[in-house]
Parts: C-alpha cells; sequence; structure tokens
C-alpha cells in the first residue's frame, strides 16, 4: 500500500511560480507511473500530468504544456510539479496519484489507486 504526502502549495500572484513534491512510502516507487491531478470548487478532477515508470516519459494536459514540468527523485521516493507562470484558472486542489507497478500512464482519475490528501494552490489576479 502506497502513501503519498504531497507539499508545495500556496498563494502566489498570477505569473509566479511554485513547485509541489510528492513524497511515497512504498518501497517499490521507481515502479509506479505517478500522475498529478487538480480539482477546482464545483468541477470534476482534471488530468494534469503523469510520468510513466519505464521511461520516465512525460505527458501533459494542454492547458499547462509549457509551463509545468514533472520529473521524478527515485532515490529520494519523490515526484516534483514544477508550476512556472501560474494563471488563476490554475486555481485547485493538486492531488498526487499512483496506479499499480509496471503500468502505463493514464488521464483517467479512475486509473490511479493511491492519492495523497492535496495541496491547495491559488493564484491571484
Amino acid at each position: 500500500q502506497e502513501q503519498l504526502v504531497e507539499s508545495g502549495g500556496g498563494l502566489v500572484q498570477a505569473g509566479g511560480s511554485l513547485r509541489l513534491s510528492c513524497v511515497a512510502s512504498g518501497r517499490t516507487f521507481s515502479r509506479y507511473t505517478m500522475g498529478w491531478f487538480r480539482q477546482a470548487p464545483g468541477k470534476v478532477r482534471e488530468f494534469v500530468a503523469a510520468i510513466n515508470w519505464s521511461d520516465g516519459n512525460t505527458y501533459y494536459a494542454d492547458s499547462v504544456k509549457g509551463r509545468f514540468t514533472f520529473s521524478r527523485d527515485n532515490a529520494a521516493n519523490t515526484v516534483y510539479l514544477q508550476m512556472n507562470n501560474l494563471k488563476p484558472e490554475d486555481t485547485a486542489v493538486y492531488y498526487c496519484a499512483a496506479a499499480q507497478p509496471n503500468t502505463r500512464w493514464s488521464p483517467a482519475p479512475g486509473y490511479y489507486d493511491y492519492w495523497g490528501q492535496g495541496t491547495q494552490v491559488t493564484v491571484s489576479s
């Protein structure tokens, strides 16, 4: 059973940057495909980014492509989401998620089995 803990959220002005972190507790972290999702009030949870366990390739929602960067440090059991040029529409609770080991990425929230508690990101205009 993986446990995921996010951190790094906060309040930032439009155009600013934040870096989210997600620490996993499992011993097989390097074999998990990981994802970041977000959920704004009154909206469904949406895909932000994912990183394949096998080749390290990353995938992004069109709305964040070119502004967000997903990376992982397997030695530290940690993934990061670097968010630059933030916009008010990026305001949401951001969640880290892990899929079953040895699986490929997916943008569907239901594909992921383990979730963190979320961290609030608020971007003011």
